[in-house]
């Protein structure tokens, strides 16, 4: 059923709103999905905290306008799904990456990080980008590493000056 000017409206809103507190996005052709098949694609989108849409190319053009993704106006080329992420860079890549294993009919066509496009063959590289999470835990570890070693290295030096002390005691014996 065909939208009014307003549903139209409303939807370029929604759609911009959402746009402009994203970070990252992607697109993707889904010709060959069954419905099945997109209810489990937003079921997983869902997990992950990403915002997935069917929207028409031109109210998408509309609603990218003065925003980070209008670099993928380009791109916004026959039935396209539309994942944005607000959190994670690499979610809407990684989300498409991994739907795509199971499903090959779903192509991405285009990616794009805090305003810069990148081409859909940079997937793989961007999904594995780690989560927010991982990157502070990784950072973590890189701080905390220094300081264990300087631990054990001040904890050595009492061991070693015993180890000495008891080798003098039993050469002198």
């Amino acid at each position: 059923m065909p939208l009014n000017i307003d549903e139209k409206k409303e939807v370029v809103k929604e759609l911009n709103l959402i746009a402009i507190n994203s970070v990252s996005g992607a697109i993707a052709e889904y010709s060959g999905l069954s419905v099945l098949d997109m209810s489990d694609l937003r079921t997983k989108a869902r997990e992950s905290n990403v915002y997935l849409k069917v929207v028409k190319n031109t109210l998408s053009k509309k609603a990218f306008s003065e925003t980070n993704f209008q670099c993928l106006s380009d791109s916004l080329n026959g039935p396209i799904v539309i994942a944005l992420s607000n959190e994670d860079l690499a979610s809407p890549a990684r989300l498409f990456k991994d739907f795509n294993k199971e499903h090959e009919s779903l192509k991405t066509v285009g990616l794009a990080i805090n305003g810069d496009a990148y081409p859909a063959s940079d997937i793989d590289r961007i999904a594995k980008l780690p989560t927010k999470d991982e990157a502070y835990s990784t950072l973590l570890g890189l701080m905390k590493a220094p300081m264990e070693k300087t631990v054990r290295l001040l904890n050595e030096i009492p061991t070693k000056i015993t180890r000495i002390t008891n080798a003098l005691k039993d050469n002198q014996e």
